[in-house]
């Protein structure tokens, strides 16, 4: 006779036709196959894409959510090989969960992230708010014994530190040049203001508010450009950079608006990198002259690969990334959802 499951703690999203909250509940701990290896959770972040899915924003989504957790191996499947991981072992469970490693996307030196039958956190297998989580050993995010950055500072790194990083990477920019982040002040903005520093940019922060403003300077920009008491912020941006303007131009924001004006602010060849998702009905509006007549570019910069995610962290063993974190309970789930949705458009 099979035994009683076992069960484990979990917040579960429970969405009605206007709105969503979490609930703390006990539910079945999943049980790993034959590939699988099982996590421990130790700690979690949350990410403004977990309440986007949440809401329904962006399609179906599962009842368990969150993908910046961080853990210990505590089963393996029968058929994992000794070699490939052992119990104890720290890990990291990301947006990215799986990948399949032969299609047109994998095959690419940089596609990992662009794979076509890619498993994400949330998504399309249950996520890291709960006590444990399943991993296919075939993707594991290792996270090595001499790396002694504590569990709660790596988090944030598996999602918006790593977006932040390997946007700026994908930009192709220099040390000494100036960088402009639009949406700097949130999550991702923030820690892309601290890796442009450590990477040698000078960095122009661009958001709304004071208390944005407050983020952008401890977070270590040059300067910050307030876009709702600015009459024209390129004239500002090109007159903080002496005319040469922002060779490299992150959107972290996620509205059109702050789409379109930062589109406008990228330097002649420079690199306007996409990275906030407005929602589906506020669609980039330029000219190819833009383009044709600067010789600037535009790259899209999804997450980031395994490889990315270990060099983003070791600019936090490093010292030279801090992020800002507040600890919190699982059961503190539903009252951190209410303060993301006042601040969510």
């Amino acid at each position: 006779m099979a035994g009683k499951p076992v069960t484990m703690k979990a917040a579960v999203v429970k969405r009605s036709s206007e709105s969503f909250t979490f609930e703390i509940s006990r539910v079945q701990r999943p049980v790993p196959g034959p590939l699988d290896i099982l996590v421990k959770l130790s700690v979690t972040g949350v990410c403004g894409t977990d309440m986007a899915l949440a809401s329904g924003k962006l399609g179906l989504a599962q009842s368990v959510l969150g993908h910046e957790g961080v853990g210990y191996v505590v089963q393996l499947g029968t058929n994992v090989p000794d070699s490939s991981i052992k119990v104890g072992d720290r890990v990291g469970i990301a947006w990215l969960r799986d990948i399949c490693g032969i299609c047109a996307a994998c095959l690419h030196p940089a596609g990992e992230t662009r794979c076509l039958e890619q498993l994400n956190s949330g998504r399309k297998i249950d996520g890291t708010f709960a006590e444990y989580a399943l991993v296919p050993s075939r993707y594991i995010i290792r996270i090595p014994e001499h790396v002694k950055v504590p569990d709660e500072l790596i988090a944030p790194i598996l999602c918006g530190g790593v977006t932040a990083y390997s946007a700026l990477k994908n930009a192709g920019g220099t040390g000494g040049q100036w960088v402009a982040i639009s949406g700097a002040g949130g999550g991702v903005g923030g820690l892309a203001i601290q890796y442009a520093k450590a990477l040698g940019f000078q960095v122009i922060a661009i958001d709304i508010g004071s208390s944005k403003r407050r983020v952008c300077t401890a977070s270590g920009a040059d300067h910050f450009v307030d876009a709702a008491e600015t009459q024209d912020v390129k004239a500002l941006v090109y007159e903080l950079t002496r005319q040469r303007g922002p060779s490299v131009v992150l959107a972290c924001a996620t509205s059109g608006r702050a789409y379109n004006t930062a589109l406008d602010l990228v330097a002649p060849f420079g690199t306007f990198v996409c990275v906030g998702i407005p929602p589906p009905g506020e669609l980039l509006s330029f000219h190819p002259l833009l383009l044709l007549d600067s010789g600037a570019r535009i790259v899209g910069s999804a997450v980031g690969s395994r490889a990315d995610i270990a060099e983003a962290i070791d600019f936090v063993e490093r010292g030279l990334v801090k992020p800002h974190i507040v600890l919190k309970n699982l059961e503190d789930l539903p009252e951190i959802a209410t303060s993301f949705n006042k601040v969510s458009p």
